[in-house]
């Protein structure tokens, strides 16, 4: 059976962990120092590398190599060809244990990792316990958990990785290192995929990477399933391919019909969407991005200064594109669209008729 390719490429050391810098370098630099700590809390958005990074930091601390050689041990980095480290990347060490709390999250669940952890690690290194999910836990889980974050037995680290930061306890975040995972940027998603393309020898035109790096907003691993599944096809990968499998539009159809707006072109506009929807296009996610698209333009008419930031989601092409609609745009109309988007995706999300309340708002706003 294929291995996923969001497994196959899974980072092997610190460095290859993609757009979480300064993170890396927080924990290179602990690593170094031989100052890992016991407790840690890894949040951000799905698909941003807090497990791997987790299964790493066990790799750190009980690489064979580093406990053996000091000069190594400088680099901050695991051997990856110990027993330890191998052990880890084949998820069968017994000194890893990892906890899906959604579905352990009972008391009974952390009463068992309270027993368990007092016990010395099987290699002589660190047990790891990594708790995903770790949200989902109870509150008398939470209470069981607190004495054994305050003073874990000195072999012993806890990785606590969560989307949902709010919801952990004020007492349990305050005993723990805390690192934020940000979503990575649609360039730097486009890179990797390139690069998992090229090695698995997959066929893919640019403006198809781009598309699926745009669906998988900043998660690599929702990019690598997707690129997966869509490498079934075979043959060159083109932007309609991606386009047809996802209901998603390119972001080059969306800028067309945007100036179409602008423009304030109704007819143009509704034969648009009539071969969108001839094509099998999605019109609730369409207005989605549509509605998306718009508030960048708007935003970028009023500040340019902020084309920095929005080069990090998308191409340098595109931020241009965006900024030159912007020029053409009246504020107040923008607004007034925009508002009139909001209002049919609402209705759009539950109607039989999808796309009528796209046309209708159209309608009422260019006709106006």
């Amino acid at each position: 059976m294929a291995q996923a390719l969001y497994r196959k490429y899974r980072p092997k050391k610190l460095e290859d962990v993609l757009g979480q810098e300064t993170n890396v370098q927080i924990l290179k630099n602990a690593a170094k120092a031989g100052r890992i700590g016991q407790a840690y809390i890894f949040y951000g958005p799905r698909g941003t590398g807090k497990t791997s990074t987790a299964r790493l930091l066990a790799k750190l601390v009980n690489c064979e190599k580093r406990r053996t050689d000091p000069k190594f041990a400088e680099l901050g980095e695991p051997c990856n060809v110990c027993a330890a480290c191998r052990e880890i990347d084949a998820q069968n060490s017994f000194d890893v244990i990892e906890i899906d709390a959604a579905s352990n999250r009972g008391i009974d669940e952390i009463r068992n990792l309270k027993e368990n952890i007092r016990t010395a690690p099987a290699s002589g290194g660190s047990k790891v316990y990594i708790i995903d999910e770790a949200h989902m836990l109870t509150g008398a889980a939470w209470n069981a958990l607190l004495k054994t974050l305050e003073e874990p037995p000195k072999h012993a680290v806890i990785v606590l990785a969560t989307t949902e930061y709010e919801k952990l306890p004020p007492t349990i975040t305050s005993r723990a290192q805390r690192f934020i995972f940000k979503k990575l940027t649609k360039e730097a998603i486009v890179k990797k995929l390139a690069t998992e393309a090229k090695a698995e020898k997959i066929k893919i035109e640019e403006p198809a990477l781009e598309l699926i790096a745009a669906i998988a907003e900043g998660s690599v691993r929702d990019a690598e399933s997707l690129l997966d599944q869509i490498a079934s096809l075979g043959g060159t990968i083109a932007l309609a391919d991606v386009e047809r499998i996802t209901g998603r539009t390119g972001l080059a159809k969306i800028a067309e019909f945007a100036a179409l707006i602008l423009k304030k072109d109704l007819p143009a506009s509704l034969a648009y969407l009539s071969v969108l929807n001839e094509e099998g296009g999605n019109p609730v996610q369409f207005t989605k991005d549509l509605i998306h698209y718009l508030r960048k333009v708007l935003s970028l008419k009023l500040n340019p200064e902020l084309k920095k930031i929005f080069e990090r989601e998308l191409t340098r092409d595109e931020a241009e594109i965006m900024q030159e609609l912007g020029k053409i745009a009246d504020v107040a109309f923008l607004v007034a669209f925009e508002k009139a988007l909001i209002r049919a995706y609402s209705e759009m999300r539950y109607s039989p008729f999808a796309a009528t309340p796209l046309e209708i708002a159209l309608v009422e706003i260019l006709k106006s």
